[in-house]
């Protein structure tokens, strides 16, 4: 069985891009939020990126689901899936294989913002998986998890949230948003987290800031997306990709850089906007964990864990927590 809801339209979208642009460009130091560097071409320079040998969370994480996916279906003992921000891949169906495997699973919820990709990927999912029920929902996980179609039959559930997509969020609101996962959650539901964790700085940065510049392009991207739907006139090439560690707050930050004063127009803002030589835009954080700083934040949104595991290298960990 297929259905889609869909709670985010292309107006939403389109709302939520003009108020984050005017705002993170009127801000100081001015700033970005990462969500809008996936347009198309976006996506694919991400899927490059995964593959480049700088680039190991998305392989440490499948390399912890190629050996621990039937540990973890196991221990959640979940009727239903739910993966925010969710994907068609390899990782995806990893689990899904081995939580049809312990017998247990009946429903996938897969959550995105992109209507059309997600469409797609769900339904090729309920194609694969014929006995499954596959209830894909277009909206923005930070704002809709209220709307999420749980407690169907009142078998237990785990929602997952994979990538170390955690990442891309201040302190303030990643708690904030811990804490609306658990609210959608009943005691003994739970959560599956993957997160990266801190290591040797220089590698660090070079997974963010790559040989090959496939990063500093999909960086700029964002700038493209701008021009294509609020009228703007970036030139992209004019500002450089910089990836560096703040050691302080323990993420990566991603930057462009303007190489010269430039003066910007976004039209459908009538907004102009001013950078001088050097300026910073701020475009994602990625911030790295610590195991213990993760129990921390879990049992402050009212979760305790319960099942840690981590690749052979220990670069990337993927954790199990249970609702109280």
């Amino acid at each position: 069985m297929f259905r889609i809801d869909r709670n985010l339209t292309a107006d939403d979208l389109d709302k939520a891009l003009r108020r984050d642009v005017a705002a993170g460009l009127t801000s100081t130091p001015k700033q970005l939020p990462p969500k809008w560097f996936y347009d198309e071409r976006g996506s694919a320079l991400f899927e490059d990126i995964t593959a480049l040998p700088e680039y190991y969370p998305t392989r440490a994480e499948r390399t912890i689901l190629e050996r621990r996916s039937d540990e973890i279906a196991d221990a959640a003992d979940a009727e239903a899936l739910i993966e925010l921000g969710s994907g068609s891949g390899v990782k995806t169906r990893l689990l899904l294989d081995a939580m049809r495997r312990h017998g247990t699973l009946a429903r996938f919820v897969p959550v995105d913002v992109s209507g059309d990709f997600l469409a797609a990927s769900a339904h090729k999912v309920a194609e694969d998986y014929p006995r499954l029920d596959v209830h894909a929902v277009v909206g923005d996980f930070e704002h809709h998890l209220g709307l999420l179609p749980v407690r169907e039959n009142g078998g237990r559930q785990t929602i997952a949230v994979l990538g170390s997509t955690i990442g891309n969020q201040e302190p303030g609101p990643r708690a904030a948003f811990l804490r609306d996962i658990r609210s959608v959650l009943r005691p003994g539901d739970t959560f599956l987290l993957g997160a990266d964790l801190v290591k040797d700085p220089d590698r660090l940065v070079a997974a963010y800031d790559d040989a090959q510049g496939v990063t500093a392009e999909f960086d700029r991207n964002v700038l493209n997306v701008i021009n294509r739907e609020l009228g703007a006139d970036f030139d992209p090439s004019e500002f450089d990709h910089v990836a560096r560690w703040n050691e302080k707050e323990e993420w990566i930050e991603m930057r462009l850089r303007s190489r010269v004063d430039q003066h910007v127009r976004i039209a459908d803002l009538d907004l102009e906007v001013d950078f001088s030589a050097g300026e910073e835009l701020r475009t994602e954080i990625s911030a790295k964990f610590r195991k213990e700083g993760l129990i921390r934040e879990l049992d402050g949104a009212g979760f305790a864990l319960t099942h840690w595991w981590t690749d052979p290298d220990g670069d990337f960990s993927l954790s199990l927590s249970a609702a109280r």
